[in-house]
């Protein structure tokens, strides 16, 4: 028979009113374990002194908080720490704690693994393994010894989190909701390739900002790189952006790694001058670091800043992305792979 309990961390408000209805409590019990999960960010029911003790047992008896601590983690002579989280079926996650002069930002995953099988990235090559729950995602954000100072999210860790949008969001609430965390959307950001049907429900159900990997305005090239290309093309991902307005606070960023001699050129300033005609948003260079089995070189400076100078003399806010962690195998999924090789 099996006895394990269900964890209650990573519940929504909704999912823990439903949870005291079956247990006979009073409905606003619901908000109390809430707030002592996401706003006090309790490890015991013996923490949540305003429940009565007989609710708690209640809880105890079927539930568990389930709160994980990181396993490993890796510390660069720049600052950054990468966190590594065991999952279910002996798999690893990474989450990257990065220091800024003005704010410190957490890096999350949101998949074991990824589907989507882009040629440069390392957690593509470790293929598909699993979904995370809004638990896992959010756990991240809480175990980290440097929970206290952190002021960002940005969901660009491991996997597509467009692919896993049911727990994204769920996380995402946690974070958000007076009855949860209580942060503001504006200091989160979330990554996506252009899955479009999941994008739209994102650009309409929350308020937090939103990056698109973009890599090429080329649809042959952009294929190449990225097989997502040919269910959601890049025209098409922007089609759907530029119906909404991005001229308040929230942003829209488009991320771009520069690969050395493939697509950097004049033609390719033109072509992505051309397709965000009329948006509002910024492009972000990022060098490409050197993973296992690629075809791809790391690009040199001069490469870069050029490009950089040509995308803004085209009116396009351009910034290169500060490589952080290269000493501590910064590219996302390269800890998680070699600690699974070991």
């Amino acid at each position: 028979m099996d006895n394990k309990k269900e964890i209650l961390f990573g519940k929504t408000l909704d999912e823990l009113t439903e949870i005291v209805k079956e247990l006979g409590m009073q409905k606003f019990t619901a908000k109390q374990i809430a707030q002592w999960l996401y706003g006090k960010q309790a490890e015991s029911f013996d923490r949540m002194v305003n429940i009565s003790k007989k609710n708690r047992s209640l809880l105890s008896g079927k539930y568990e908080i389930g709160r994980t601590k990181p396993v490993t983690v890796s510390v660069s002579t720049d600052g950054t720490r990468k966190y590594l989280y065991r999952t279910v079926g002996g798999r690893f996650i990474e989450t990257a704690y990065i220091p800024e002069r003005n704010h410190n930002t957490l890096c999350v995953s949101s998949q074991t693994g990824c589907k989507m099988g882009c040629e440069f990235c390392a957690t593509g090559q470790q293929k598909f393994h699993g979904q995370l729950t809004a638990g896992e995602i959010v756990n991240q954000l809480f175990s980290v010894p440097d929970f206290e100072t952190i002021s960002n999210i940005v969901y660009m860790g491991m996997g597509e989190p467009f692919d896993n949008y049911e727990e994204v969001k769920k996380s995402i609430d946690i974070l958000t909701s007076d009855w949860g965390y209580g942060m503001s959307p504006r200091r989160i950001n979330v990554s996506t390739i252009g899955i479009i049907p999941e994008m739209k429900r994102f650009i309409e159900e929350t308020e937090c900002h939103l990056a698109v990997s973009l890599h090429s305005p080329f649809d042959d090239e952009r294929r190449s790189l990225m097989p997502v290309e040919n269910a959601y093309p890049i025209k098409k991902v922007i089609d759907l952006i530029k119906q909404y307005d991005w001229r308040g606070q929230r942003r829209i960023s488009f991320e771009y790694i520069v690969f050395e001699g493939i697509n950097h050129s004049e033609r390719h300033v033109k072509e992505l001058a051309r397709l965000l005609n009329g948006l509002r948003c910024r492009i972000n260079l990022i060098r490409f670091h050197k993973i296992p089995n690629t075809r791809f070189a790391t690009t040199t400076d001069h490469s870069i800043e050029t490009f950089k100078e040509q995308l803004r003399k085209k009116g396009i806010i351009t910034t290169i992305r500060a490589s952080r962690g290269q000493d501590i195998d910064a590219a996302c999924g390269l800890l998680s792979t070699k600690k699974l090789m070991e």
